[in-house]
């Protein structure tokens, strides 16, 4: 079965986030949205103009975009989600152009589990830390990333 974008926004932010509370939601949106509307690098390429799809289901970008990860099977994936009212209300949300402002223009976040985030990410350099909101650090594109 073929998910709508409000289906697909609503799952992954819940499997991404749904331990966050309304704003780690909201930030896992805003990235997601950041990078369907980014206008330079890889996410631009990706996205052709707008594709939610695509860019959630880019390779290796998002877990829970995954049903296998190193060859085993991932039971936090978007499949087995289940969203709930607030879920489908924060990709609303997201899909009608709002966003985080503690998040502005991050184009990632990531779950270090552990107590600091480290100062870049990716670790090619194309990202540089902006802040953490929960249990998810949230980096900003630096100069580099336009050349990804």
């Amino acid at each position: 079965m073929a998910y709508s974008d409000r289906e697909l926004l609503a799952r992954i932010v819940q499997c991404e986030a749904g331990g966050e509370g309304d704003n780690g939601m909201k930030a896992v949106a805003t990235v997601i949205i950041n990078r369907v509307n980014a206008s330079t690098g890889e996410y631009s390429r990706i996205s052709q103009g707008g594709n939610i799809r695509n860019i959630i289901f880019q390779r290796g970008q998002f877990d829970c975009a995954s049903e296998t990860i190193g060859g085993r099977y991932n039971r936090q994936n978007i499949y087995n989600m289940n969203p709930t009212n607030v879920h489908y209300e924060i990709a609303d949300w997201a899909l009608a152009g709002n966003k985080l402002n503690e998040v502005g223009d991050c184009l990632w976040f990531l779950n270090p589990f552990a107590s600091n985030c480290g100062p870049t990410f990716p670790y090619n350099g194309s990202g540089t830390l902006h802040t953490r909101i929960g249990e998810h650090c949230f980096y900003r594109p630096t100069s580099k990333y336009a050349q990804t």
